[in-house]
């Protein structure tokens, strides 16, 4: 059968892309031009084909125009194929990335031509593009490591090597081969186990994974990057993975500086003095002090670890308690992750304050990262009647009914140890609490009782009971029956001892009813005045209450913003922290400025003016007199009161503000 191409025109100019034919004598110019060419480049056959001018070169990019003039001339000095790829721009102003491949020769009459392919690789030359301007604009590192237990790796990019501080030195190297053996030397001890799961699950799984991680620099400095984790098949057919990270140190520590700095201002608001302690650097700095001048001068200057505990310790804490302090924290530097463990370290102790009185204050050690931590101080009223319970180092047994009668009025107390209850006193309004008469209480006095026996009675759930004996303090309401009022009890327990074998005393203590209307007759009352009309302050027989707070201070005029309706925790938190969720998180800093609140009150022997119940809190407007009150009151006389200011601290207020802003404009 005879082999021949059957119509070979069609073919050059329907089927061969971009087909076209040079002269290349003087002037070079077209001499042939397909269908599929004219379609390339928007123009006609007519248009194109012109003898006396170079209609083509006119269509080549001007930034490729000298390369692809200089191109042609080299066609021209003999006969051979060249390609060549440069920009067309066609007659709709289109740009064309085109690879042109030209085979020079010469025909029978001796004219040198050249016949053409034009392939279009527009689309082609946009990816590559595209990644270009992406490696440029976002380098990421990219790593290829075996699905071995330790993972090999097999292949860096230059970005990765960068990235992990690598260069070309001779020791450098050395370390990178180290690397190259086991890539969990490049993850941190505490991230590898992090690490580990990860690529278990994406091997399982089948299915890359996204997130941060932490890496360790040749030079031993962190960083954090950004990056997933695939499975995939090499070449070669051998499983492997491939990671491709981007560095994001930088937003990293924006992101914790601003974390850190918000969980400050959080802590300022419950704790009186807070303190750095960076293990790693072995120095303390001062970074919050309120009520303490001598620590003034020491903010955010760092000491040493010891000279700053000995000056904190020396310079305040009672002589007694120096000792215990000491050990507090010897203990902990020496087991410091032990320490945090289960909950923070805490320790109660008698400091003297800046006006030289003595005072109890529990202290907190807080985490903030693998070697610094806080340790944050109070003044701690509620102790203030049983911290000597709690730092006693006597037998308590035979001196707790002497002790215990030194203190207010209502008062149990009971020793345990295990699981076993005894115990040791009662005064008459507390029985109830437990459900017992004072019969019963002084039979169950005689013998050890289990707990959970000894609390089924009481108004106490045994969960309660173990959160007491767990945090070493707690506080209770119940209905007395006798008064028909809610009262409320405290309770603080002795810290357990180191072996846990010795036994551990619980006192409740401070019994005292919870108004829900104005305060009782015989109760001695204040003059509570309160100023909205401008900056908020409280007066109390005409003197201005000094919150140590103020976030307890935005609470209460918050309260007094609400007129009296009560107002719950998830709401109150929208208002203290509005950029803030509610979570665990703001709600038990909510209950530490509901708490520094009602201590303040109780210092200032108005308690009464705030109502709480099942968490949700009012003021009893009745006991306070109040200029926002009075102008709401229509009364002619406190018509004048208001000048177009409320609660100036607060912006929450300008609610308030535009109702009181349109009666003021326009009347009642």
């Amino acid at each position: 059968m005879k082999n021949t191409v059957c119509d070979p025109e069609r073919i050059l100019s329907q089927t061969i892309n971009g087909f076209h034919q040079y002269v290349l004598t003087d002037p070079v110019h077209l001499g042939y031009v397909s269908e599929n060419f004219c379609q390339m480049v928007g123009m006609t056959e007519r248009e194109l084909l012109r003898e006396k001018e170079d209609v083509y070169v006119s269509l080549v990019h001007p930034a490729d125009r000298m390369c692809y003039q200089s191109w042609i001339r080299q066609l021209r000095a003999k006969e051979q194929t060249l390609t060549k790829e440069y920009r067309l721009i066609r007659k709709d102003g289109q740009v064309l990335f085109v690879r042109d491949t030209i085979t020079s020769r010469k025909t029978e009459d001796g004219i040198l031509v050249g016949d053409s392919v034009l392939t279009d690789i527009t689309e082609l030359k946009q990816e590559t593009h595209n990644l270009q301007f992406l490696n440029e604009t976002i380098p990421c590192g990219f790593v290829k490591y075996t699905c071995e237990s330790q993972p090999r790796v097999t292949y860096f990019n230059q970005q990765m090597l960068d990235l992990l501080g690598f260069s070309k030195e001779e020791g450098k190297l050395y370390d990178l081969e180290l690397y190259q053996n086991n890539i969990f030397l490049m993850i941190p001890m505490e991230e590898r186990r992090k690490f580990a799961l990860y690529l278990n699950r994406v091997y399982t799984a089948g299915v890359p994974i996204a997130g941060e991680l932490t890496l360790l620099r040749c030079d031993g400095t962190r960083i954090y990057v950004f990056g997933w984790v695939t499975k995939c098949v090499n070449e070669q057919g051998v499983e492997e993975f491939q990671s491709v990270c981007m560095d994001v140190t930088e937003r990293h520590r924006r992101k914790k500086a601003s974390e850190v700095k918000r969980y400050l201002e959080a802590l300022t608001d419950v704790y009186d003095k807070i303190f750095e302690c960076n293990q790693q650097t072995n120095l303390v700095k001062c970074l919050y002090s309120t009520d303490s001048p001598r620590f003034k001068w020491l903010e955010n200057i760092p000491m040493a670890m010891e000279d700053a505990i000995s000056q904190l310790i020396a310079g305040t804490v009672v002589e007694e308690h120096q000792e215990r302090m000491l050990t507090f924290f010897r203990e902990l530097y020496q087991n410091k992750t032990e320490a945090f463990q289960s909950q923070p370290p805490q320790i109660t102790y008698l400091a003297y304050a800046s006006s030289g009185e003595i005072r109890p204050y529990r202290g907190i050690v807080l985490s903030m990262d693998e070697s610094v931590c806080l340790f944050c101080c109070r003044y701690a009223p509620e102790l203030g009647e049983a911290v000597r319970l709690k730092n006693e180092n006597v037998s308590l047994k035979e001196n707790m009914r002497e002790l215990v009668m030194e203190f207010t009025d209502g008062l149990a107390a009971f020793e345990v140890k295990d699981e076993w209850v005894t115990p040791l006193y009662v005064s008459d309004n507390v029985c109830d609490f437990f459900g017992l008469t004072k019969e019963e209480w002084l039979s169950l006095m005689q013998k050890s009782t289990p707990i959970q026996e000894f609390v089924k009675r009481s108004q106490v759930a045994y969960m309660e009971f173990e959160a007491l004996l767990r945090n070493g303090e707690g506080e209770f309401t119940y209905f007395d029956l006798k008064t028909r009022t809610k009262r409320q009890i405290k309770a603080i327990c002795s810290q357990k001892s180191s072996n846990g074998k010795a036994p551990r005393y619980v006192m409740l203590y401070n019994v005292k009813a919870t108004e829900t209307g104005n305060p009782d007759n015989s109760r001695k009352t204040h003059t509570v005045s309160i100023r909205t009309f401008g900056y908020f302050d409280v007066f109390v027989d005409e003197k201005p209450i000094a919150f140590r707070s103020q976030k307890a201070k935005e609470l209460f005029a918050l309260l007094v913003d609400r007129r009296g309706g009560y107002v719950s925790s998830e709401e109150a938190i929208s208002f203290l922290w509005e950029d803030e969720m509610v979570n665990s998180v703001t709600l038990s800093r909510y209950r530490k400025v509901a708490l520094r609140l009602k201590n303040i009150l109780e210092e200032y022997g108005i308690s009464y003016v705030v109502e709480v119940v099942d968490g949700k809190r009012r003021i009893v407007t009745g006991t306070v007199q109040c200029d926002l009150y009075q102008y709401l009151s229509d009364r002619k006389e406190y018509a004048q009161l208001f000048h177009g200011s409320y609660l100036t601290n607060y912006s929450w207020g300008e609610t308030t503000l535009g109702e009181l802003t349109g009666t003021f404009l326009f009347g009642n």
